[in-house]
């Protein structure tokens, strides 16, 4: 086996160690210094399944698009409570 076909056998299972590793110290840094947001080791691994999957990029995509909209649950909220048999009045916006 030739020093070129070795490092091309050996780079698939070294690059897998790597952003293991590489996710243990990330993870391990973040939960000692409490940091939100999703880690690079996981961008990493979505991108490289949605280099192979249309699929997972059209998750990707919708999943960014879903972040940018605001939630509005309570302007949408029904003036009544079903599971207690009430209706709760709504008072209108007061003018300052």
């Amino acid at each position: 086996m030739t020093p070129l076909e070795l490092i091309l056998s050996l780079s698939i299972p070294a690059s897998s160690l790597g952003v293991v590793a590489f996710g243990v110290h990330e993870l391990r840094r973040r939960k000692n210094k409490g940091l939100d947001g999703a880690p690079l080791t996981a961008t990493y691994v979505n991108e490289f399944t949605a280099l192979f999957y249309a699929s997972k990029r059209m998750e990707l995509d919708h999943r960014d698009t879903m972040s940018m909209m605001r939630e509005e649950d309570s302007s949408g909220a029904r003036p009544w409570d079903l599971t207690n048999g009430i209706v709760l009045p709504r008072r209108p916006p007061t003018q300052p």
